[in-house]
């Protein structure tokens, strides 16, 4: 099975299935030097795992992060980093009917028949599960951005559920506000609204979908590579990446449908200190607004990368539904019964800001801005802060010793 890898040089490779022993990843490209925090990692997990509200699944999964390889007394050695998160929670009994009938809109037929089989416990590799190994390489890839000499911030909140869509957040706004409440809308009065109509769908046995704004600040002006590598096309395929993605957009996006060109292009002026959300000198030439989302030529232009990410409602829901039993060869009326997200947005914000760091970091490497060998870019300094240190002295019992030759 291919497409379980993302990135050129900041490379993550994952591996498990949703009710298999566990989940799993290797970050291939992370510079060495990086003073890796274990805990911040299982933070950003937190912020993903099941059971956290009412509006979540209640699979209770702890999401415990246990780093592997690729550090030495807590830096990173340049060598891949390994991570494992158990399944401890796991119940396949509720899928036993679903084998040869495949759930309405789910990935059950199409899996089975490209590969002639599969791992139907929870939807196996194709359930939204999965994603928990990329919120783990994009907290390190969060490390290695924010120990950079670049301030890189990304940040997410839930714009809409349903017909309800909040107003216009500040990027101080979703930092202030998207953890606040369990919707993670930023909107504090709106995200009272969602909670509501969430519960309203629950309480029916249905689900509503959504979308999630995001919004990235201190990127870098130049990274991206045009056509294949555009900095949009690698965004657009973290995004079409994540389970329930319907839509995804930047800068104006489905608005420059009706606009005229004079609107949308936007003149050129020199910096004079009134762009401070720019990665710009005073004196550089910058656009005079930002309806691009920060992307040019397909090339960031050091504005804010700006966008937003749709999700179609959660396909596992309770109401009865009718499917094709190709072994018995009956129609059948099934209920999907479990434990299963109402809505997806919530839980899917800390998901989009690993996508976009991952994206980010990886581009920086590519175009030369941090190191790809080491952090503190000393190429072929070998003497570090964060080089293990010699022993004092040699256990008297140890199996090697070296002597102190006299000059």
């Amino acid at each position: 099975m291919n497409g379980n890898r993302y990135g050129r040089l900041f490379q993550v490779t994952t591996f498990g299935e949703s009710h298999g022993e566990a989940m799993g990843c290797t970050v291939s490209g992370c510079p060495a030097g990086v003073e890796l925090d274990e805990a911040e990692i299982q933070a950003e997990l937190d912020r993903r795992k099941p059971g956290q509200s009412m509006i979540t699944t209640s699979r209770g999964e702890p999401d415990e992060v246990s780093i592997k390889s690729g550090m030495q007394d807590g830096y990173t050695t340049g060598t891949p980093i390994g991570m494992v998160i158990q399944n401890k929670d796991a119940r396949s009994g509720k899928y036993e009917p679903f084998v040869t009938a495949p759930r309405p809109s789910h990935g059950d037929y199409t899996y089975s028949a490209k590969f002639g089989t599969r791992n139907w416990g929870g939807g196996g590799r194709s359930s939204a599960r999965e994603t928990v190994n990329w919120v783990a390489a994009g907290a390190v890839a969060k490390q290695v951005l924010d120990q950079s000499e670049y301030d890189v911030q990304v940040k997410a909140h839930v714009n809409q559920v349903g017909d309800i869509r909040a107003p216009e957040v500040s990027f101080e706004e979703m930092l202030e506000h998207t953890e606040e409440n369990e919707v993670r809308c930023a909107h504090p009065e709106t995200a009272e609204r969602m909670r509501e109509a969430i519960d309203e769908y629950q309480q029916e046995g249905d689900s509503i979908g959504g979308s999630v704004y995001f919004e990235c600040r201190g990127v870098p002006r130049g990274l991206g590579a045009p056509r294949f590598d555009s900095f949009a096309a690698r965004l657009g395929k973290a995004f079409f990446s994540i389970p329930a993605t319907s839509a995804f957009q930047f800068g104006k996006g489905r608005e420059t449908r009706t606009m005229r060109g004079i609107e949308r292009n936007e003149d050129w002026e020199f910096d004079e200190g009134d762009h401070p959300e720019t990665v710009s000198e005073e004196g550089d030439p910058v656009p005079v607004g930002n309806d691009h989302g920060g992307l040019q030529g397909g090339i960031t232009t050091g504005e804010p990368i700006y966008g937003e990410a749709t999700w179609h409602p959660p396909t596992s829901i309770p109401k009865a539904q009718k499917t094709a039993d190709w072994e018995t060869e009956e129609r059948k009326e099934i209920q999907v019964v479990g434990r299963h997200d109402p809505v997806l947005m919530p839980r899917a914000v800390p998901v989009v800001e690993a996508m976009l760091r991952l994206t980010i970091l990886d581009f920086m490497l590519l175009g030369g801005r941090i190191n790809p060998d080491r952090l503190d870019d000393r190429p072929g300094e070998y003497d570090t802060d964060y080089h293990p240190s010699s022993p004092v002295n040699d256990p008297d019992d140890a199996d090697t010793h070296a002597e102190t030759l006299d000059e």
